[in-house]
């Protein structure tokens, strides 16, 4: 079979490229050809791999048509997925998706990233019209799926809880590792992801300064670059408010920033090293978090503010919950961990196990058995038109 993934990728620097990546990965280990529309911000170049047969131009309404067109007429594609993020289509709260889905004549799928409880109406009015013409709705936590059901009326038949997928990181020695990075001795906990308001590392950092008048031998890793377009319209400024906040709370020597893109395999070497893996987000109503589910995928012991996503993954005593986006109870939960191996250790064998399910091999087997249904589906309904005809 072959699809076409519409979303951002590679080498633009965005969550949605990379799962738009690690899932065409996974569909081509089971055995599906997959090729890429990939949508471009006016910002910057992208020099795109082959994969990439479509560009669309963020902005550019006309793009979205011309590529519905193209894929139209390409007799071997059977089916489009659709990454749907708020902010990475153009139109009025990314509604140019829209007029691509109408001009469209193949089925599609619509993978829903973000699911909001209390939208505003042109958000409402997108992801309803999107999930009512798409052949089937994926979302990644049962929450989500709730809220599908509830505010957007998508029948639950349509569908399919399938969670964000995760690397299949290679185990390594904590110990060697935190020689090999110069942390020998440090209790160390992290966070990654873009930076940029809303992840709430203000609180990450409050909650460090806490826990190091008790535990001095800590040290926290901010991991990755300024998101990209936050960096093109404002520059390092709010990298350098954490910073200054760093040195006002005098904790320079406890808190390094690891100020670049992190590859899988960086990524997997810095969260082996890590003791507690700190998810600090400040929206309760995050739909779903990739950074966390990384963390549980690496079976790390994991303290985290009670959003959506987090509830569900951190729920059977896999990770610590925090009941408010406080940071003096985040630093609470980090020194109970610190002052407990057991429950370090407790919390990681947890996490591991479902961490196991979450491997990209296996979200990528759910989506082409997504796939098959959809083609499955739509075969017999093409066959009913010419019988009846």
């Amino acid at each position: 079979m072959t699809v076409v993934n519409l979303g951002t990728y590679p080498p633009k620097q965005c969550g949605i490229a990379t799962f738009s990546q690690d899932l065409r990965r996974s569909l081509m280990k089971a055995g599906h050809t997959v090729l890429v529309a990939a949508v471009s911000d006016h910002e910057y170049e992208y020099q795109y791999p082959s994969e990439v047969i479509i560009e669309i131009g963020q902005h550019q309404k006309q793009d979205y048509l011309q590529a519905a067109s193209l894929i139209n007429s390409h007799n071997a594609v059977d089916l489009v997925i659709i990454q749907h993020e708020y902010g990475i289509y153009g139109g009025p709260s990314g509604s140019y998706l829209l007029d691509f889905c109408r001009a469209l004549d193949k089925p599609f799928m619509v993978v829903t990233h973000t699911v909001l409880p209390s939208p505003e109406e042109l958000r409402y009015k997108l992801l309803a019209e999107l999930t009512q013409q798409a052949a089937a709705v994926v979302c990644m936590t049962q929450n989500s799926a709730d809220l599908l059901q509830r505010v957007y009326h998508v029948p639950r038949s349509k569908i399919n809880l399938i969670s964000h997928g995760v690397p299949e990181f290679t185990p390594k020695s904590p110990s060697a590792l935190k020689k090999k990075y110069g942390l020998q001795g440090q209790n160390v906990i992290s966070t990654f992801g873009l930076i940029g308001p809303g992840k709430g590392l203000e609180l990450g950092i409050r909650a460090i300064a806490e826990v190091v008048k008790e535990y001095r031998e800590c040290t926290y890793l901010i991991l990755g670059q300024t998101h990209p377009m936050l960096q093109k319209s404002e520059g390092e400024r709010y990298r350098q408010m954490l910073e200054q906040l760093v040195l006002e709370l005098d904790i320079a020597g406890n808190v390094k920033f690891v100020n670049r893109f992190l590859t899988d395999e960086e990524l997997g070497e810095y969260l082996y090293l890590t003791d507690i893996y700190l998810s600090p987000y400040p929206n309760l109503d995050q739909a779903v978090s990739g950074t966390l589910s990384f963390a549980v995928g690496s079976g790390r012991a994991i303290v985290s503010t009670p959003y959506a996503h987090a509830l569900e993954l951190l729920a059977e005593e896999r990770g610590l919950l925090a009941s408010k986006p406080d940071y003096l109870e985040l630093a609470q939960l980090i020194k109970s961990i610190l002052a407990d191996p057991a429950l370090k250790t407790r919390l990681q064998n947890n996490a591991r196990q479902l961490g196991h399910t979450l491997s990209w091999t296996q979200v990528g087997r759910r989506y082409s058995q997504v796939i098959s249904e959809i083609l499955k589906y739509s075969q017999k309904a093409e066959g009913k038109k010419i019988h009846y005809a």
